[in-house]
């Protein structure tokens, strides 16, 4: 348990946060299923991420953490034995709290010719795999949930013949696209997924880096398809992973809310399929800058904010619905916050997502911020939120959710009083040194 107090100074100064969490998750599993050495800095060193390191170990993979950073910077050497190259492992394949690594892995299992199990956490043995099962199952692969409920432990039978499919996913999610496209890169003909908008796209970004012939395609009403040619082999690069906006956004909600504040978060990844937060908030009145913009097989620039009056549309409202939730959807805990805090009300739509992801983060949101004096309500897909009222300190129970409880460290900052934060060891799971960066900025 922490206790955080109202800050009584502006944040100032500058920061780096760690590395994406999608991107490092990612240049493991596609660098270990690749010809030749994967060099991968800025790589995050959280708890999911360290899973997906330990998962590839199971499976044959040479990883390698530097003992002396070249140019002082720490680098994860990778020793891909491409995409045939994988070894059974010799007991079951542990996830941890993992969501990402659970379903890509999955998709990469499927069309191995050996048998494995996939199992995690308390909290991955709740979350919905059947969104994955079905669509493997589809393409030939033998795929289960062992205890019947189309949760983990997942059982995986190998040496099935995969065929492309064409998928029409339900909702958008990087998680089930990348585990068909995955899964598509041993198939015999071609995969095409489609999404009613597009989710992120770090997936199909870094594997056609690493040498796959895939590519998106986005009508007019913003329908997406992923459609991916297999029998490319993957050929090892480098991989410089941005920052990760997931983990910024707590920094930019800080400066947003606390007055006085001035600060610059560096090295940020902006892909715009995660930055909807960026867009979102200056609509209503932010003051972020991209400063230092690159281009180095993801966007990036650093981002100076300043502390702003937010508000609504003419109408005193604001609505955050459809195409723009999948591209702020780990982000929308702490865009809820800062509505409390505007002088508007802002409607979140679209948003069932949230229900299933480390808590219900729907309800997780709306009791801790009532809890605080926030005017807000939970609907089916969402909430409502009736801005401007004073928040004041309270208990508040993260549920092992290291996105709730980060959320709430902020909105202390703004809250009079004392704010307890229930386990807040588990921002641990994406980011370790989120507290001692926070206190960093208060000077």
């Amino acid at each position: 348990m922490i206790s955080i107090e109202k800050s009584s100074k502006p944040l100032t100064g500058s920061i780096f946060v760690p590395g994406d969490k999608s991107i490092s998750h990612r240049s493991i599993m596609f660098g270990a299923i690749s010809e030749g050495t994967t060099e991968i800095t800025g790589f995050l060193k959280s708890g999911d991420c360290l899973s997906t390191i330990e998962c590839f170990k199971q499976l044959g993979i040479q990883i390698e953490h530097s003992q002396r950073p070249m140019n002082g910077v720490p680098t994860i050497t990778v020793h891909g034995k491409g995409l045939h190259g994988l070894t059974a492992p010799s007991k079951t394949i542990y996830t941890g709290n993992s969501g990402t690594t659970t379903r890509l892995l999955a998709g990469i299992l499927a069309a191995q010719p050996f048998d494995s199990m996939i199992t995690g956490d308390s909290s991955i043995e709740k979350r919905p795999m059947n969104r994955i099962i079905k669509p493997l199952t589809q393409m030939g692969a033998d795929i289960s949930s062992l205890k019947g409920n189309e949760c983990a432990p997942l059982i995986i039978k190998g040496g099935k013949r995969l065929l492309g499919i064409t998928y029409h996913s339900p909702v958008a999610s990087a998680q089930v696209k990348s585990c068909i496209v995955l899964a598509g890169l041993y198939s015999e003909s071609d995969t095409v997924v489609y999404e009613p908008a597009l989710s992120r796209n770090h997936t199909e970004i870094m594997l056609r880096a690493f040498g796959a012939d895939i590519h998106n395609e986005v009508d007019v009403k913003g329908s997406s398809a992923t459609i991916l040619h297999p029998g490319s082999p993957l050929h090892g690069i480098k991989v410089n992973v941005p920052g990760d906006i997931s983990s910024a956004a707590y920094f930019i909600a800080a400066a947003l809310l606390v007055p006085g504040s001035d600060i610059v978060i560096h090295n940020v990844g902006i892909n715009k399929t995660r930055s909807g937060i960026l867009s979102i908030l200056t609509q209503m009145g932010a003051d972020i800058q991209l400063e230092n913009y690159d281009e180095s097989i993801e966007p990036r620039a650093d981002l100076h904010v300043r502390y702003s009056d937010l508000h609504g549309n003419e109408n005193g409202r604001f609505e955050v619905s459809g195409k723009l939730i999948p591209t702020m959807i780990d982000e929308l805990p702490i865009f809820a916050v800062v509505a409390a805090t505007a002088n508007c009300t802002t409607i979140i739509k679209d948003a069932a997502e949230l229900k299933v992801k480390e808590s219900n983060r729907i309800d997780s949101v709306c009791k801790n911020l009532k809890a605080m004096g926030a005017d807000i309500e939970p609907t089916d897909d969402g909430m409502i939120i009736h801005g401007g009222k004073p928040l004041y300190g309270a208990d508040i129970d993260s549920e092992g959710d290291h996105r709730i409880a980060m959320t709430f460290a902020i909105a202390a900052l703004a809250a009079e009083g004392a704010t307890r934060i229930i386990d807040d060891k588990c921002v641990g799971i994406s980011y370790p040194e989120f507290f001692k960066d926070l206190r960093s900025l208060i000077k």
